[in-house]
């Protein structure tokens, strides 16, 4: 039997109850299949840590996990902690230096669950957005001198690198190869960014010529957001910079339904180091402790987790079970309009796995 080893890193907030759910489920989608067992490891680190510690994470922290065959993620982000502190000191600590480039966000209206996009059938919303995930804004070039005086000057550089681009490009041509359209948008802001996204643009059309099977065509990024809203069926397979594929994928997600169903997937897709699966919806310490957070993300992402270590079967009979469980409007937690408990949907999707016919 094969034992796949998970290092789970809950973080802050809500990310400590979803994470437990998301292991939970698991051990159980592993003893349904019989094939493979899984070995986690649980690490602390996160706001809880940093106030111990003055870091996010131990200096050797990345050595701890990097024999691991996947991470999975809850979130960084503490009330008591600066933003960028929390990011760079622990998500961005592990993409960055594992090199997991390709971050990978699915978006569908599950079963049960209704997009605010009142006039859209089921099936119109099925894309997947490719976010660069080591470049651009969130490269970390960058500084502030003079602080506090008029003459103060912030700047954050915005790097993108031929290699970058060309791997990034090349990713998302792969995966629209694989999917039924066989369709990508490519999005930039090239009239306004004449450098750099001009380069993406180029480096486009260099790439599509290796894919002769994919349709692709690029949207300005602003364009692109009145696209997703009034023409969601013309969008399939998406790629863009860092940050303009993490606003449109948060976009996405609560065209969806709720940012809570939403998963992430950042991936080295050389496998030179461990991938790690997170759900997008943050540490949500509004919520914290209440036992009412959404863990449909997390099982989304595990599903994600499990197609990455080649577990396809496990991975089908897992959103199946999800889609059954969103199917019925008893497990909808509060951001869907509900008033189930996380414990009440982790419960639900333990049976539906248990009984599910994949």
């Amino acid at each position: 039997m094969k034992t796949f080893k998970i290092a789970a890193i809950p973080g802050d907030g809500i990310g400590t109850e979803v994470v437990a759910a998301g292991v939970e489920i698991l051990h159980e989608i592993a003893k349904r299949e019989e094939g493979f067992k899984f070995d986690v490891d649980d690490f602390d680190w996160g706001g809880d840590y940093y106030r111990k510690h003055d870091r996010m994470m131990p200096e050797d922290g990345r050595d701890q996990i990097r024999n691991h065959d996947a991470i999975l993620f809850g979130s960084a982000g503490h009330p008591d902690i600066p933003d960028h502190i929390t990011l760079w000191g622990l998500r961005l600590a592990i993409c960055q230096p594992f090199d997991q480039y390709a971050n990978v966000r699915p978006t569908r209206v599950l079963p049960g669950i209704t997009s605010p996009l009142r006039h859209v059938n089921a099936g119109e919303i099925d894309w997947v957005i490719v976010r660069e995930n080591s470049e651009g804004e969130y490269a970390g070039v960058g500084g502030r001198v003079h602080q506090g005086s008029p003459l103060e000057v912030a700047t954050d550089v915005a790097m993108f690198t031929r290699q970058g681009v060309e791997r990034i490009m090349r990713f998302a041509f792969r995966l629209a190869q694989t999917r039924p359209r066989k369709f990508l948008t490519v999005v930039t802001k090239s009239n306004a960014q004449r450098h750099a996204m001009v380069m993406w643009d180029e480096i486009a059309a260099e790439i599509a010529s290796e894919f002769p099977d994919v349709t692709w065509d690029k949207m300005l990024v602003d364009a692109m957001t009145m696209r997703m809203v009034a023409k969601p069926q013309s969008i399939d397979t998406v790629v863009a910079t860092n940050l303009h594929a993490d606003v449109l994928s948060d976009l996405a997600a609560a065209l969806s339904g709720s940012i809570g169903i939403a998963p992430t997937a950042n991936l080295n897709p050389e496998r030179t180091f461990p991938s790690m699966f997170e759900p997008i919806h943050g540490s949500a310490f509004d919520i914290m402790g209440q036992g009412i957070a959404n863990p449909v993300g997390t099982f989304w992402s595990s599903v994600m987790l499990l197609e990455h270590l080649g577990e396809q079967q496990a991975a089908t009979r897992l959103m199946v079970a999800i889609e059954n469980v969103t199917a019925d409007a008893r497990f909808h937690t509060p951001d869907l309009g509900g008033t189930a408990t996380t414990r009440e949907v982790t419960d639900a999707v333990i049976n539906a796995i248990r009984g599910a016919n994949v």
